[in-house]
């Protein structure tokens, strides 16, 4: 299946300022999903940014909030960003199809959010090198299970230049100097 701008919405999940300091590689990561978010940006695609329980892990982290501030925001209790109604009807109010995911941890809240969003029918694109774990052999292990449930993987390189299609598009110049 090809992964296409005007089909897809990006989920981004709990990337908070009290949790992130204890994910594996979270510099990498924070890198990672600058680029794949100004990327998507560039696309033109909507953005819906899921934070769990702010009171007691608190906001996104500034660099990403800093990128994620013009979109709707939801507050969830439930693992699952789908636990959250109003969440949930926002990425069906898209009218979108795909839904690209990227976030922590990958086993627990990105893992169950994958799965609730294949049972509602969406096709789930996982950017792996956007997601993370305290442990790698949790990400690891999560991926695993999430390919065999049907998720898409794919990287955030790979992802922007699919969604860019060829060298002709109005943002290839953008989205190549974003990977270098």
């Amino acid at each position: 299946m090809r992964i296409k701008a005007e089909n897809s919405i990006f989920v981004q999940v709990d990337i908070q300022e009290k949790l992130f300091p204890h994910i594996s590689n979270n510099e990498e990561l924070e890198e990672n999903l600058q680029i794949l978010i100004k990327g998507l940006k560039l696309h033109e695609i909507p953005v819906i940014v899921n934070e769990q329980y702010k009171k007691g892990i608190g906001e996104t982290i500034p660099s990403i909030h800093e990128l994620t501030k013009d979109y709707p925001h939801f507050e969830k209790t439930t693992f699952s960003c789908c636990g959250n109604e109003d969440g949930l009807k926002a990425i069906k109010a898209s009218g979108k199809d795909t839904v690209i995911l990227a976030g922590i941890e990958t086993h627990v809240c990105v893992l169950q959010t994958a799965i609730d969003l294949l049972e509602e029918g969406f096709k789930v694109v996982l950017v792996t090198d956007c997601v993370n774990s305290r442990k790698q052999k949790d990400k690891d292990m999560a991926i695993t299970r999430l390919v065999q449930a049907g998720v898409i993987p794919t990287t955030y390189e790979s992802l922007l230049f699919e969604l860019t299609v060829n060298a002709k598009h109005p943002v290839f110049k953008e989205i190549s100097k974003l990977v270098k």
